[in-house]
């Protein structure tokens, strides 16, 4: 099974419930940072490193001897990566996705495919944790082909959580794709619930049953639970505002360790993940 966690913005709590939620599986899982451009899963998890691999994508590079300026590629490029105004075109490296179109619509066979480095693919594990996480360069503004490279590393025998970057633009998409259940993490305030909503529309677009995780519990308003209700959206789990669940994590901890008691609680949210996947399954 492969669950994502993932929110409408970024602070709800989304790399806290992933962490735990890994640990309280018992055996052998995969937790994937997917949010390339600030990983963070590893400051919770202390694990040791034992590969990493360069991610490159392909960008065009144009042959000037044989270019004549016809501009076919840059009509075909939806992203204005590559743009030529009667003369010899301009590349933007930062700006292609790398579909490689271009090379195939020029008529004068100008333009050829180079490696360009986006960042790395970690590969790290702690206890019966194997973390993967993307690390984009600094300066990179491409976080989706990355977070592909991450998910490529992703072993199918084995169950998988995905930490998502927040949000509901590309990075988040590309990293819902293909996953079997979504948990929305948010939390009890106007900001929270306006972005759950957008991120309910996003993962009803892509048809991926979903629930939702409250954090800090009982800090705002009931206005959010009053949402899930009218939407028939299942309330997986609250993690109370505690002030010893925030000591924990100010030092890096995990809270089922550091809180024993909330082991149980995150089991619980195993359970009820796999029981909703198989109900959606048999619908």
């Amino acid at each position: 099974m492969v669950i994502a966690v993932a929110s409408g913005k970024g602070g709800t709590g989304k790399t806290t419930v992933s962490v735990n939620l890994a640990k309280a599986f018992g055996s052998a899982v995969q937790l994937l940072d997917c949010d390339v451009e600030e990983p963070n899963a590893h400051i919770f998890l202390n694990p040791s490193v034992s590969s990493e691999k360069v991610v490159n994508i392909l960008v065009p590079e144009v042959d000037e001897t044989r270019c004549d300026g016809c501009g076919e590629c840059s009509r075909f490029c939806e992203y204005s990566a590559i743009v030529s105004f009667g003369s010899k075109p301009l590349v933007f490296p930062e700006m292609c996705h790398g579909c490689g179109g271009c090379a195939r619509v020029c008529p004068k066979n100008a333009i050829h495919e180079v490696q360009k480095r986006i960042g790395v693919v970690k590969s790290s594990e702690a206890g019966n944790i194997v973390l993967i996480e993307g690390v984009l360069d600094v300066g990179v503004a491409m976080a989706p082909p990355l977070i592909r490279a991450v998910k490529s590393s992703l072993n199918k025998n084995l169950p998988a959580i995905l930490d998502a970057p927040p949000g509901t633009s590309c990075p988040v998409i590309a990293t819902l794709r293909d996953v079997d259940f979504v948990v929305l993490v948010t939390e009890p305030t106007p900001f929270g619930l306006n972005d759950l909503r957008l991120a309910v529309d996003m993962v009803r677009q892509l048809g991926i049953p979903f629930g939702v995780v409250i954090n800090r519990s009982g800090a705002g308003d009931d206005r959010v639970h009053a949402y899930c209700y009218e939407e028939q959206i299942p309330l997986l789990m609250e993690i109370p505002d505690d002030r010893k669940i925030a000591e924990a994590y100010s030092r890096g901890s995990l809270i089922i360790e550091a809180l024993p008691e909330y082991r149980g609680i995150f089991k619980g949210l195993i359970n009820k993940i796999s029981e909703l996947k198989e109900q959606a399954l048999s619908k």
